[in-house]
Protein backbone atom coordinates (compact mmCIF):
# COMPACT_ATOMS: atom_id res chain seq x y z
CA UNK A 1 0.00 0.00 0.00
CA UNK A 2 1.58 3.36 -0.95
CA UNK A 3 1.56 6.01 2.28
CA UNK A 4 3.02 8.57 0.77
CA UNK A 5 0.93 10.32 -2.30
CA UNK A 6 2.46 13.53 -4.13
CA UNK A 7 -0.71 16.35 -4.23
CA UNK A 8 -0.99 18.35 -7.22
CA UNK A 9 -2.59 21.83 -6.59
CA UNK A 10 -4.58 23.00 -9.63
CA UNK A 11 -6.10 26.49 -10.46
CA UNK A 12 -9.63 25.06 -11.33
CA UNK A 13 -8.31 22.34 -13.45
CA UNK A 14 -7.67 19.02 -10.86
CA UNK A 15 -10.48 17.19 -13.48
CA UNK A 16 -9.17 18.59 -16.70
CA UNK A 17 -5.38 17.82 -15.52
CA UNK A 18 -6.36 14.35 -14.17
CA UNK A 19 -8.49 13.36 -17.16
CA UNK A 20 -5.08 14.32 -19.47
CA UNK A 21 -2.74 12.49 -16.97
CA UNK A 22 -4.71 9.17 -17.45
CA UNK A 23 -5.08 9.34 -21.29
CA UNK A 24 -1.13 9.74 -22.03
CA UNK A 25 0.33 7.63 -19.60
CA UNK A 26 0.25 4.02 -20.17
CA UNK A 27 -1.86 1.93 -17.28
CA UNK A 28 -3.63 4.63 -15.64
CA UNK A 29 -6.87 5.59 -14.40
CA UNK A 30 -9.01 8.10 -12.02
CA UNK A 31 -9.84 6.38 -9.19
CA UNK A 32 -11.72 8.51 -6.75
CA UNK A 33 -13.49 11.65 -7.00
CA UNK A 34 -14.22 14.07 -4.04
CA UNK A 35 -16.60 17.39 -4.18
CA UNK A 36 -16.97 20.43 -1.64
CA UNK A 37 -19.71 20.07 0.41
CA UNK A 38 -22.78 22.03 -0.89
CA UNK A 39 -22.95 24.61 2.36
CA UNK A 40 -20.29 25.32 5.32
CA UNK A 41 -17.86 26.26 2.98
CA UNK A 42 -15.53 29.45 3.64
CA UNK A 43 -16.20 32.55 2.22
CA UNK A 44 -13.09 32.45 -0.20
CA UNK A 45 -14.50 28.83 -1.27
CA UNK A 46 -18.63 29.56 -1.83
CA UNK A 47 -17.41 29.52 -5.76
CA UNK A 48 -16.80 25.71 -5.77
CA UNK A 49 -19.95 24.62 -3.63
CA UNK A 50 -20.47 21.28 -5.40
CA UNK A 51 -17.80 21.16 -7.27
CA UNK A 52 -15.07 18.64 -7.50
CA UNK A 53 -12.53 19.06 -4.45
CA UNK A 54 -9.93 16.34 -5.20
CA UNK A 55 -9.64 13.63 -8.09
CA UNK A 56 -7.42 10.42 -7.29
CA UNK A 57 -5.53 8.70 -9.80
CA UNK A 58 -3.09 6.09 -10.80
CA UNK A 59 -0.20 6.47 -13.27
CA UNK A 60 1.25 3.10 -13.82
CA UNK A 61 -0.46 2.11 -10.11
CA UNK A 62 1.23 4.76 -8.53
CA UNK A 63 -1.17 7.05 -7.07
CA UNK A 64 -1.16 10.87 -7.26
CA UNK A 65 -4.33 13.22 -5.68
CA UNK A 66 -4.81 16.25 -7.54
CA UNK A 67 -6.78 19.54 -6.00
CA UNK A 68 -8.83 21.95 -7.58
CA UNK A 69 -8.57 24.86 -5.73
CA UNK A 70 -7.55 28.43 -6.92
CA UNK A 71 -4.13 30.46 -7.97
CA UNK A 72 -2.87 30.42 -4.06
CA UNK A 73 0.05 27.87 -4.91
CA UNK A 74 1.38 27.82 -8.65
CA UNK A 75 3.40 24.92 -9.82
CA UNK A 76 7.53 24.84 -10.15
CA UNK A 77 10.41 22.59 -10.38
CA UNK A 78 11.36 21.73 -6.63
CA UNK A 79 9.24 18.88 -6.38
CA UNK A 80 9.13 16.82 -9.87
CA UNK A 81 8.63 13.24 -11.17
CA UNK A 82 11.37 10.97 -12.23
CA UNK A 83 10.17 8.47 -14.28
CA UNK A 84 12.45 5.39 -15.29
CA UNK A 85 12.33 3.74 -18.65
CA UNK A 86 14.06 0.29 -18.07
CA UNK A 87 15.09 -1.29 -21.40
CA UNK A 88 15.80 -4.33 -19.22
CA UNK A 89 11.92 -4.42 -18.52
CA UNK A 90 10.57 -2.62 -21.76
CA UNK A 91 11.94 -3.61 -24.73
CA UNK A 92 10.05 -0.29 -26.69
CA UNK A 93 11.77 1.46 -23.48
CA UNK A 94 12.72 4.42 -25.78
CA UNK A 95 10.09 5.12 -27.77
CA UNK A 96 7.61 5.00 -25.04
CA UNK A 97 9.63 7.71 -23.45
CA UNK A 98 9.41 9.94 -26.62
CA UNK A 99 5.84 9.21 -27.05
CA UNK A 100 4.99 10.45 -23.42
CA UNK A 101 7.40 13.04 -23.72
CA UNK A 102 5.56 14.13 -26.83
CA UNK A 103 2.35 14.26 -25.03
CA UNK A 104 3.90 16.08 -22.25
CA UNK A 105 5.98 18.93 -24.04
CA UNK A 106 2.79 20.30 -25.76
CA UNK A 107 1.61 23.47 -24.96
CA UNK A 108 4.67 23.19 -22.05
CA UNK A 109 7.81 24.10 -21.23
CA UNK A 110 10.88 22.43 -21.97
CA UNK A 111 13.32 22.64 -18.98
CA UNK A 112 16.40 20.43 -20.37
CA UNK A 113 15.57 19.25 -23.82
CA UNK A 114 15.65 15.67 -25.22
CA UNK A 115 18.75 14.27 -25.45
CA UNK A 116 21.83 12.34 -24.29
CA UNK A 117 23.92 13.34 -21.00
CA UNK A 118 26.66 12.70 -18.89
CA UNK A 119 24.35 10.47 -16.45
CA UNK A 120 21.91 8.98 -19.26
CA UNK A 121 22.04 7.63 -22.95
CA UNK A 122 18.68 9.85 -22.85
CA UNK A 123 16.64 12.34 -21.21
CA UNK A 124 14.61 15.49 -20.77
CA UNK A 125 12.67 17.61 -18.17
CA UNK A 126 10.02 19.23 -19.07
CA UNK A 127 6.89 21.15 -17.08
CA UNK A 128 3.60 20.58 -18.84
CA UNK A 129 0.72 22.25 -19.68
CA UNK A 130 -0.44 22.44 -15.89
CA UNK A 131 2.86 23.04 -14.76
CA UNK A 132 4.20 19.36 -13.51
CA UNK A 133 7.55 18.76 -13.84
CA UNK A 134 8.37 15.40 -15.24
CA UNK A 135 12.22 14.22 -15.80
CA UNK A 136 11.89 11.47 -18.33
CA UNK A 137 14.64 9.13 -18.20
CA UNK A 138 16.31 5.88 -20.33
CA UNK A 139 17.71 3.92 -17.35
CA UNK A 140 20.66 2.08 -16.84
CA UNK A 141 19.65 -1.87 -17.00
CA UNK A 142 22.66 -2.91 -15.30
CA UNK A 143 22.18 -0.51 -12.60
CA UNK A 144 19.52 -1.62 -8.86
CA UNK A 145 16.17 -1.24 -10.61
CA UNK A 146 13.73 2.00 -9.85
CA UNK A 147 9.97 1.95 -9.75
CA UNK A 148 8.76 3.97 -13.13
CA UNK A 149 7.53 7.02 -10.58
CA UNK A 150 10.19 8.49 -8.14
CA UNK A 151 9.12 11.89 -6.37
CA UNK A 152 12.43 14.10 -7.32
CA UNK A 153 13.22 17.09 -4.90
CA UNK A 154 15.62 19.81 -5.72
CA UNK A 155 16.64 21.76 -3.75
CA UNK A 156 17.32 25.44 -4.60
CA UNK A 157 16.90 28.99 -2.87
CA UNK A 158 16.16 28.56 0.74
CA UNK A 159 16.90 24.82 0.98
CA UNK A 160 20.09 25.07 -1.25
CA UNK A 161 22.57 22.61 -0.32
CA UNK A 162 20.78 20.78 2.43
CA UNK A 163 19.89 17.75 0.26
CA UNK A 164 22.27 15.62 2.46
CA UNK A 165 20.64 16.90 5.52
CA UNK A 166 17.35 16.18 3.90
CA UNK A 167 18.40 12.56 3.30
CA UNK A 168 19.68 12.36 6.67
CA UNK A 169 16.56 13.52 8.46
CA UNK A 170 14.32 11.33 6.17
CA UNK A 171 15.89 8.40 6.66
CA UNK A 172 15.76 8.63 10.19
CA UNK A 173 12.26 9.38 10.92
CA UNK A 174 11.00 6.59 9.10
CA UNK A 175 11.21 3.03 9.89
CA UNK A 176 12.87 0.75 7.33
CA UNK A 177 14.29 3.53 5.39
CA UNK A 178 17.28 3.12 3.58
CA UNK A 179 19.77 5.36 1.53
CA UNK A 180 20.09 4.27 -1.84
CA UNK A 181 22.79 5.68 -4.43
CA UNK A 182 24.86 8.90 -3.33
CA UNK A 183 26.92 11.09 -5.99
CA UNK A 184 28.34 14.64 -4.45
CA UNK A 185 28.86 17.17 -7.18
CA UNK A 186 32.89 16.61 -8.23
CA UNK A 187 33.74 20.20 -8.26
CA UNK A 188 32.59 23.81 -6.56
CA UNK A 189 30.28 25.21 -9.44
CA UNK A 190 27.76 27.93 -9.11
CA UNK A 191 26.00 27.94 -5.43
CA UNK A 192 26.99 23.70 -5.12
CA UNK A 193 30.31 22.92 -3.30
CA UNK A 194 31.90 19.07 -3.36
CA UNK A 195 29.40 18.14 -0.38
CA UNK A 196 26.63 19.24 -2.30
CA UNK A 197 24.69 16.56 -3.44
CA UNK A 198 24.42 16.36 -7.72
CA UNK A 199 21.93 12.83 -7.26
CA UNK A 200 21.27 10.76 -4.26
CA UNK A 201 17.98 8.68 -4.04
CA UNK A 202 16.06 7.32 -0.78
CA UNK A 203 13.79 4.79 0.26
CA UNK A 204 10.37 5.59 2.96
CA UNK A 205 7.82 2.58 2.90
CA UNK A 206 9.39 0.98 0.43
CA UNK A 207 8.49 4.01 -2.01
CA UNK A 208 11.65 6.09 -4.11
CA UNK A 209 12.54 9.42 -3.47
CA UNK A 210 15.27 11.04 -5.34
CA UNK A 211 17.27 14.39 -3.63
CA UNK A 212 19.30 16.68 -5.52
CA UNK A 213 20.75 20.16 -4.96
CA UNK A 214 20.59 22.42 -7.07
CA UNK A 215 23.43 23.34 -9.28
CA UNK A 216 22.41 26.68 -10.79
CA UNK A 217 20.66 29.54 -8.30
CA UNK A 218 16.75 28.96 -7.82
CA UNK A 219 14.62 31.68 -7.27
CA UNK A 220 11.34 29.04 -5.94
CA UNK A 221 11.39 26.72 -3.76
CA UNK A 222 9.65 23.84 -1.90
CA UNK A 223 5.80 25.34 -2.08
CA UNK A 224 2.32 23.79 -1.23
CA UNK A 225 2.07 23.32 -4.98
CA UNK A 226 3.01 19.82 -4.84
CA UNK A 227 3.12 18.48 -1.12
CA UNK A 228 3.30 15.00 -0.04
CA UNK A 229 0.17 13.23 1.75
CA UNK A 230 1.36 10.91 4.77
CA UNK A 231 -0.86 8.34 5.36
CA UNK A 232 -1.04 7.51 9.19
CA UNK A 233 -3.13 4.50 10.72
CA UNK A 234 -4.20 6.07 14.00
CA UNK A 235 -4.30 9.33 16.12
CA UNK A 236 -0.72 8.09 17.41
CA UNK A 237 1.19 7.35 14.29
CA UNK A 238 -0.30 10.82 13.02
CA UNK A 239 0.84 12.72 16.37
CA UNK A 240 4.01 11.35 16.56
CA UNK A 241 4.96 12.57 12.68
CA UNK A 242 3.42 15.46 12.94
CA UNK A 243 5.15 16.57 15.92
CA UNK A 244 8.69 15.07 13.69
CA UNK A 245 7.71 17.25 10.58
CA UNK A 246 5.70 20.38 11.10
CA UNK A 247 8.53 23.17 11.49
CA UNK A 248 6.63 26.30 10.33
CA UNK A 249 3.89 27.08 12.77
CA UNK A 250 2.37 29.52 9.96
CA UNK A 251 2.17 26.64 7.31
CA UNK A 252 0.06 24.39 9.80
CA UNK A 253 -3.51 24.66 8.63
CA UNK A 254 -6.03 21.55 8.05
CA UNK A 255 -3.68 18.73 8.34
CA UNK A 256 -0.81 20.25 6.14
CA UNK A 257 2.72 21.45 7.71
CA UNK A 258 5.68 22.51 6.19
CA UNK A 259 9.48 20.79 7.67
CA UNK A 260 12.32 22.45 8.78
CA UNK A 261 13.86 22.15 4.62
CA UNK A 262 9.67 23.64 3.06
CA UNK A 263 8.53 20.51 1.84
CA UNK A 264 4.84 20.77 1.91
CA UNK A 265 3.38 17.73 3.96
CA UNK A 266 -0.14 16.97 4.51
CA UNK A 267 -0.57 13.97 7.61
CA UNK A 268 -3.85 12.54 7.66
CA UNK A 269 -5.89 9.28 8.39
CA UNK A 270 -5.36 6.60 6.06
CA UNK A 271 -8.66 6.92 3.33
CA UNK A 272 -9.34 10.38 3.82
CA UNK A 273 -9.05 11.07 0.24
CA UNK A 274 -11.95 8.19 -0.34
CA UNK A 275 -14.36 9.69 2.06
CA UNK A 276 -16.40 12.49 1.18
CA UNK A 277 -16.68 14.65 4.19
CA UNK A 278 -20.25 16.24 5.06
CA UNK A 279 -20.76 19.73 5.64
CA UNK A 280 -19.82 19.40 9.45
CA UNK A 281 -16.96 17.29 8.72
CA UNK A 282 -15.54 19.72 6.32
CA UNK A 283 -16.22 22.54 8.60
CA UNK A 284 -14.52 20.70 11.52
CA UNK A 285 -11.73 20.34 9.51
CA UNK A 286 -11.19 24.14 8.36
CA UNK A 287 -10.17 24.91 11.99
CA UNK A 288 -7.64 22.07 12.35
CA UNK A 289 -4.17 22.66 12.23
CA UNK A 290 -3.21 18.80 13.37
CA UNK A 291 -5.94 16.52 12.75
CA UNK A 292 -7.91 15.44 15.11
CA UNK A 293 -9.21 11.90 14.27
CA UNK A 294 -12.20 11.41 16.57
CA UNK A 295 -13.43 14.97 15.80
CA UNK A 296 -12.92 14.91 12.04
CA UNK A 297 -14.38 11.18 12.07
CA UNK A 298 -16.56 10.09 14.88
CA UNK A 299 -16.80 6.47 14.90
CA UNK A 300 -13.18 5.95 13.67
CA UNK A 301 -10.98 4.31 16.49
CA UNK A 302 -8.05 6.66 16.73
Amino acid sequence: MQKIVPSLWFDHTAEEAAEFYTSVFPNSRVTVTQHYPTEGLLDFQTEYAGKVLTVEFELDGYRFVAINAGPEFPLNPSLSFMLNFDPSRDEGARQHLETLWGALAEDGQVMMALGEYPFSPYYGWVQDRYGVGWQLILTDPEGEPRPFVVPSLLFGAEAQNRAAEAREFYTSLFPGARVGAVVNYPEPTGPVTTESVMFSDIELFGQWFSLMDSGVEQSTTFSPGVSLILECADQAELDRYWEALSAVPEAEQCGWCADRFGVSWQVVPAGLAQQELSPEGYRALMGMKKIDIATLLPGTKG
